[in-house]
């Protein structure tokens, strides 16, 4: 017998980004767009196309546009039951809605509610709660990219190590050896020179300026009873494929090889 899904999950912020809503559209509701700052994503771009977000290694989330009303309106589905395993009727499908709003001055306002229903299990009120914590900063990464790499296609580099350790212990040690600071701290991050645009919970964004331009996510996050630590960039450059090639193995060597102790 099913549970009938009756617990409301709700997640709601903004974002004011430079652009005109046609241009912040383009950012937020195709693939090339959404690959430049939030993951790599494959979406049929009409309302009933599915759109496919890829996670990480045989970790994709699948779903529907559910509204389309360019430049102002985009709305999805995904499936959250089986992002996480769990039984498909226990659960409402969890819907994202980005609504543009023109602003005075050349900016845009992006407002960003995501929903759903479950049935009020202690996984669903951590999934929510990781949710908000690992959604959010994308935002920043839109900002970044609209106000400095408007309408560039981005090249992705995405490296990940499970590990030993607790976070707060390998982002102490990725945060040291990486030589990071504080938001406006030039910082070389393995031959990337840049500044550090925002610091957070176990995680850092640097506005890369050489030898490839682009923003740099270093981060770790709790993954049961092992950390994942890892590093995506999104690299604006004719350079930036063959960056990636030579730097992926190198990236992941160095992760692979991380642990807290000297």
């Amino acid at each position: 017998m099913s549970t009938t899904p009756d617990v409301p999950y709700r997640l709601e912020f903004s974002v004011e980004v430079p652009g005109t809503p046609e241009q912040v559209w383009e950012a937020i509701a195709t693939a090339r767009g959404m690959s430049a700052w939030f993951l790599p994503t494959e979406m049929d771009e009409r309302e009933g196309g599915s759109v496919r977000f890829h996670m990480g290694p045989e970790m994709d989330s699948e779903g529907r546009v559910t509204g389309w009303e360019p430049p102002r309106r985009l709305a999805y589905e995904e499936d959250w039951a089986a992002m996480m395993g769990q039984e498909p009727d226990a659960l409402s499908a969890l819907t994202s809605e980005f609504v543009v709003e023109a602003q005075a001055g050349g900016t845009c306002v992006v407002r960003v509610t995501t929903s759903g229903f479950g049935t009020g299990a202690d996984w669903e009120a951590e999934f929510w709660e990781d949710m908000g914590a690992n959604w959010k900063p994308f935002f920043d990464n839109l900002r970044l990219y609209m106000t400095h790499f408007p309408g560039q296609e981005a090249t992705q580099l995405d490296v990940s190590a499970s590990l030993s350790g607790t976070a707060q212990d390998l982002w102490s040690t990725m945060h040291e050896r990486l030589g990071l600071g504080a938001v406006g701290t030039a910082v070389d991050v393995r031959g990337l020179t840049g500044t550090v645009e925002r610091t957070g919970d176990q995680q850092t964004l640097v506005r890369v300026t050489g030898p490839v331009p682009g923003l740099l996510s270093i981060f770790t996050h709790d993954a049961g009873d092992r950390t994942v630590a890892g590093v995506r960039a999104y690299l604006f450059s004719p350079d930036a494929a063959a960056y990636v090639h030579e730097q992926t193995p190198a990236w992941q060597a160095w992760l692979d090889g991380l642990s807290t102790q000297e």
